[in-house]
């Protein structure tokens, strides 16, 4: 199983250098433009430092630009790091909700896909902007200002059956979350209906998880100050995201939040309704809001965190690898991060 770490700040690329060291071997740049550094201008500062780490948006959010636009930026970034690259695209659900805005329907995303996929591989491919439809590639690719020669994977992030049938239709792999996206096998399942329906295999499909790790010290429950401040955070993304879904969509809250559901509704409500959509999402995997701490239970630990001792999270991720799992990457809090890494690298994939 290989590792991953994601990463965000522009003036923290260290933190990149020192996860390839310590033997993580892709890293994911945010793409979220209202709470993060600018992940073009990350990846190339990343590429410049780096030597072996593969590189890549995580996840390049469709909603925020042309399709040619994200095809371009990957390419470029593929000139400074060829053959360590890798494109993974979203419909965005935390950028597009900051601006007020939903993410991109799975219909206009597949398109989406679609068009980008065409141009990394250097084809050219037919490209609908503002009602007319026109064929575009890259041009001059003698000057390389962009490098599309060095293969360049394409990875679907997806959390539903539709995103992730289109990851096996369009793409080399899946970015999924557990328990969001379903189980390894669920979310496999899917992405194999995709690829039959475009007469493909998943033959050297990549699978790669948002997975929360918590390395439980000697003697330590999930109930320690430490366990909740290392993984709250990306806990409560998860219960940020099951607000606007359950919103939306009409559909009963999933049984692991149903302990905590009616009273974090009451508090969310109670936000100025004009910047609720910016309150639910601006504590994003970044650190823990203090008035949300006691919403992160045992129970909710649990379901989103792969947690125990060091043994124990080996035999996890060993049975995840089994299910089909190629690569798990985290989320630490910003304070926390360095030593997140170290933890896991030493006590973790020292031992796989």
């Amino acid at each position: 199983m290989d590792f991953g770490i994601v990463a965000s700040k522009i003036d923290e690329i260290g933190y990149i250098v020192h996860a390839e060291n310590l033997g993580f071997t892709h890293c994911w740049v945010s793409d979220s433009q209202m709470i993060r550094s600018n992940p073009w201008a990350v990846l190339a500062l990343a590429a410049q430092q780096t030597r072996k780490i593969k590189l890549g948006p995580g996840v390049a959010v469709a909603g925020l630009r042309l399709a040619p636009v994200t095809a371009n930026g990957i390419a470029t970034i593929n000139r400074l790091a060829p053959g360590r690259t890798f494109l993974s695209v979203g419909t965005g659900n935390t950028a597009m909700r900051m601006m007020g805005q939903p993410p991109m329907r799975a219909k206009p995303f597949g398109e989406y896909l679609r068009v980008v996929r065409a141009l990394i591989r250097g084809e050219e491919v037919d490209y609908t902007l503002n009602g007319v439809t026109h064929p575009i590639r890259f041009q001059m690719r003698e000057y390389n200002y962009v490098d599309v020669d060095h293969y360049i994977p394409l990875y679907v992030a997806g959390f539903g059956p539709r995103a992730q049938a289109l990851a096996g239709e369009l793409g080399d792999g899946l970015l999924t979350g557990m328990p969001r996206g379903g189980t390894i096998p669920e979310a496999l399942a899917h992405a194999k209906a995709g690829a039959g329906r475009a007469g493909r295999s998943l033959e050297g499909f990549h699978t790669a998880a948002l997975v929360n790790l918590v390395i439980l010290e000697q003697g330590e429950t999930l109930t320690s100050e430490r366990v909740v401040a290392e993984v709250g955070a990306a806990i409560m993304a998860n219960v940020h995201y099951l607000v606007d879904k359950v919103k939306e969509s009409g559909m009963e809250p999933p049984a692991y939040v149903r302990p905590i559901w009616a009273e974090y509704l009451k508090f969310h409500m109670g936000r100025s309704e004009a910047v609720r959509h910016q309150k639910l999402h601006e504590s994003h995997y970044a650190y823990l809001d203090p008035e949300e701490a006691r919403f992160v239970t045992p129970e909710l630990v649990r379901t989103f965190a792969v947690a125990g001792h060091p043994e124990e999270i080996v035999e996890q991720l060993r049975a995840l690898e089994k299910q089909g799992l190629n690569q798990m990457l985290f989320i630490p809090p910003v304070e926390k991060m360095y030593r997140q890494i170290e933890d896991v690298a030493r006590k973790v994939i020292a031992k796989m």
